[in-house]
């Protein structure tokens, strides 16, 4: 690296300490910073990898005789869900984990419920957007926590400033300087962990494993029998994979370094010529579910031998201000957590049900949660309704007046169809809907009309298309 880069640098390190961001978190994106102005891309290309055959991971099937050891280890486990969005695509202002998801509970109500249930320790990992509201609505909806035990520990994502791609500077941007700093993305959870003294505090108190996992994935809860193998194999990193569907062509996949160790290769880490490839369901069959499972012991003796975990970086090419066409084009240095399994020798994926990947990113994907065809348990665990005997229902709904929360709950202000016996959904144009109707098999309504079409109460819809 020539000297203006290491000057570039100098400045990287000064704009990062002035913010009160940890020396663990600094040498960490001069590790990055280093490979960008040395030219790296982050990108994987096919013939440095191989596709992941079925008899080289575990199946989920043949786990059931580790429960009783993962019920046993209860204890030394930890639940961290990534909590750092904002739910801006869905139009949401606060954290989505206070979005009501189901029976009206919130994503964060759910999740605590089901640790409490287990009797498990549970943490979030906060963006500096999130957290706050977080705690206040911890304090709100959880009043008094009965044990340390069960109140969730609460640390901060750290974040990253914005490289100028003409001239590799820290991005300048004073009109709204918080717009010069970038999430470095969910690979940071190890860093965080880290810097935050969130790892040492886990281990002080007896905990040695982590499951870690969206908070808007309601599906991945503490599984015992996954705890139970990853204890008994004293595996340092387990990773949750699922079969491709052709709505997955894009998630992060699953592969083989020609050196044996597991990897994996995210859309963005792809050449542009091998999209199609990458695209290939048949030949990259397994996507990563971001169920992380990791030994902190693992973790923290990774930290002392390296200083930080390197991570495969990925090199996003954004505008300043995303809003703004006319500010300057940026490089957003970022890195995937499950990315870590290439890091560990004895690394493991477990083909796991889709059931256990059940994200919210849209207001398609918050339609089916919250309609019949899932259900919540006493538990708190999302399941599939069991009188539902369909393929995972599609739903495509009209973005222009479904795409936004406040939208959607109006057009839904009496609740969600049942939807618990239909294939597919397709909105097109203004709809409302009563309280009480149902959709079944394949359903396709067009409202072309300026005014909104009412679908009336008790109204019942099996397979037409509507007009």
């Amino acid at each position: 690296m020539n000297s203006q880069w290491e000057h570039n640098l100098t400045l990287f390190r000064k704009k990062m300490t002035a913010h009160g961001l940890a020396p663990v978190v600094v040498d960490t994106f001069a590790y990055y910073y280093r490979q960008v102005a040395t030219g790296e891309t982050g990108l994987i290309s096919d013939r440095d990898i191989r596709p992941v055959q079925p008899d080289e991971i575990v199946s989920y099937a043949d786990l059931d005789r580790w429960v009783p050891v993962g019920r046993a280890a209860a204890d030394k486990a930890v639940m961290i869900r990534l909590n750092g969005g904002l739910g801006t695509s869905m139009g949401l202002s606060g954290p989505k984990s206070l979005l009501p998801v189901k029976n009206g509970k919130s994503f964060l109500e759910i999740i605590i419920g089901q640790a409490h249930v287990q009797g498990i320790a549970l943490a979030f990992m906060n963006s500096f957007s999130t957290h706050d509201a977080t705690q206040r609505a911890l304090n709100r909806e959880n009043p008094g926590h009965v044990d340390y035990k069960q109140k969730p520990r609460l640390f901060v994502q750290n974040k990253f400033p914005k490289i100028h791609q003409s001239d590799l500077t820290p991005a300048h941007w004073p009109d709204d300087p918080a717009l010069e700093w970038n999430p470095p993305g969910h690979g940071d959870v190890y860093t965080a962990l880290s810097a935050s003294g969130m790892l040492d505090e886990l281990i002080k108190t007896g905990i040695e494993y982590a499951f870690i996992a969206n908070s808007d994935n309601l599906g991945a809860t503490m599984d015992a029998g996954l705890l139970g193998y990853f204890v008994r194999h004293q595996c340092p990193f387990m990773m949750e994979v699922a079969q491709k569907t052709p709505s997955d062509t894009k998630g992060g996949h699953l592969a083989k370094r020609q050196d044996g160790r597991l990897i994996l290769r995210e859309s963005a880490q792809c050449p542009e010529d091998e999209l199609e490839t990458f695209m290939d369901i048949q030949k990259y069959r397994y996507f990563n579910t971001n169920n992380i499972w990791i030994n902190l012991l693992h973790l923290r003796t990774l930290l002392e031998k390296e200083g930080t975990v390197h991570l495969p970086v990925i090199v996003n090419r954004k505008r300043l201000a995303p809003l703004n066409e006319e500010s300057p084009r940026v490089y957003q240095i970022e890195t995937a957590m499950g990315a870590a399994i290439s890091l560990f020798d004895d690394a493991v994926a477990v083909h796991v049900p889709r059931q256990r990947f059940i994200p919210v990113k849209k207001c398609n994907d918050l339609m089916a949660v919250r309609s019949d065809c899932y259900r919540l348990d006493p538990d708190f665990s999302l399941h599939e309704n069991t009188l539902r005997d369909l393929p995972a229902i599609r739903i495509r709904l009209d973005e222009r007046y479904y795409q936004k929360i406040d939208d959607f709950d109006a057009r839904f202000s009496q609740g969600i169809p049942s939807l618990v016996n239909c294939e597919s959904l397709s909105i097109e144009g203004d709809v409302a809907f009563e309280a009480g109707v149902v959709i079944r098999g394949r359903v396709d309504i067009k409202n072309n009309n300026q005014t909104q079409m009412i679908v009336r109460s008790g109204t019942i819809i099996d397979n037409e298309q509507i007009m």
